[in-house]
């Protein structure tokens, strides 16, 4: 629902995010959803790559650790900002996003 903002988040760090929404809808994202589908403009190629070409590589951290979010903040009154252990911060996720994620990966 377009302009609907969550009315409640919870991020579990080693786990994901739980969203209620405006209409009581709860939802949980896990955080390899999140990443995976980070709004970035890198994240947003390499999912065109990864179309265009299945055996595309995915890139690593370097690290065998499980990934986390190291944090999250609030940007305006409109989106949400992840920080991922693998470094990755750059994707803003609109109160819009989420929703369209959580109609596709949520449960």
């Amino acid at each position: 629902m377009q302009g609907e903002r969550p009315t409640h988040l919870d991020l579990d760090q080693n786990k994901g995010l739980s969203i209620e929404w405006q209409d009581g809808s709860k939802f949980f994202l896990t955080l390899a959803v999140l990443r995976r589908y980070s709004p970035s403009a890198d994240a947003k190629e390499l999912r065109k790559a990864m179309a265009a070409n299945p055996l595309t590589v995915l890139p690593t951290s370097g690290s065998s650790d499980p990934l986390t979010a190291l944090g999250a903040e609030f940007v305006g009154n409109y989106a949400l900002k992840i920080h991922f252990s693998d470094g990755h911060s750059t994707g803003i996720y609109s109160w819009e996003y989420l929703r369209e994620l959580c109609a596709e990966h949520g449960k």
